[in-house]
């Protein structure tokens, strides 16, 4: 699905594509192994999506408990900077924050962790960010890596533009 925010603000969605073809659950012994199945992924992702919730958006209290427990690197180049923290929120686990130091923006974070073992379950996250002609930062594009269900879910953002003229703005205008 192609969404959008429309003028009041609620999402509108946009099939992409044909649709999915939608096949009958056979019935039986087989039917039931794919019930099994379905609800097994079905599982898995909202597993997947929790996960996920504890490192978009970051913590800002968790990246201040890094810092102080000696779990975060900072390492400054010429033009950029980045953030490394260790164990923000399960031990093993790795967050990475890069910084445009011309522009001050956040450019990408990259998040390493996994839901059960830390070997097989492997998950990764990769936030791109561009910023708008006004300045605005903002995520252009994530990918979701789970390795041990070959899963990439990839959202990308774009086609930014103003739906209405702010009250504020108007109103100076017309003077």
């Amino acid at each position: 699905m192609e969404c959008r925010y429309g003028p009041d603000g609620k999402v509108q969605e946009t099939p992409v594509g044909a649709p999915a073809k939608t096949e009958a659950v056979p019935k039986g012994p087989m039917g039931k192994i794919v019930e099994k199945k379905m609800a097994e992924m079905q599982e898995y992702m909202n597993r997947l999506k929790s996960l996920i919730s504890h490192y978009a958006p970051p913590d800002p209290q968790k990246i201040q408990a890094s810092m102080q427990t000696g779990n975060a690197n900072l390492n400054l180049a010429r033009d950029s900077a980045t953030l490394t923290i260790q164990n923000y929120y399960k031990a093993g686990d790795q967050v990475v924050f890069a910084f445009d130091m011309a522009t001050k923006r956040l450019t990408s974070s990259n998040v390493n962790t996994y839901l059960d073992d830390p070997k097989k379950d492997v998950v990764a996250m990769t936030n791109q960010f561009a910023s708008l002609p006004d300045g605005t930062n903002y995520v252009q594009q994530t990918v979701v890596n789970a390795a041990a269900k070959q899963i990439q879910i990839t959202t990308t953002n774009s086609g930014y533009s103003l739906v209405a003229q702010p009250a504020a703005e108007r109103l100076y205008r017309s003077f």
